[in-house]
């Protein structure tokens, strides 16, 4: 897992490979967040599943299919 790095306690800036760094982290992280966002919300019985890790992954991966149907995302 990929931290971003935190701007120094003494109010130097990061160099630019650091910054670079960050932002691309955000923009990972931001779409993970909207796609569990997009699943949770949508399929509410995700919140309050209990089954066997393996059993779970199918239901998310078929409530994955289902949203990008719906969105228009599919092949």
């Amino acid at each position: 897992m990929h931290t971003p790095v935190k701007q120094p306690s003494d109010g130097r800036d990061l160099d630019i490979d650091t910054r670079t760094r960050n932002a691309l982290l955000r923009g990972l992280r931001c779409l993970a967040e909207r796609g569990f966002a997009l699943l949770t919300g949508r399929w509410r019985a995700l919140h309050h599943f209990t089954t066997s890790p393996e059993k779970i992954g199918d239901i998310v991966k078929a409530a994955l299919v289902l949203t990008h149907f719906e969105h228009g995302r599919h092949q």
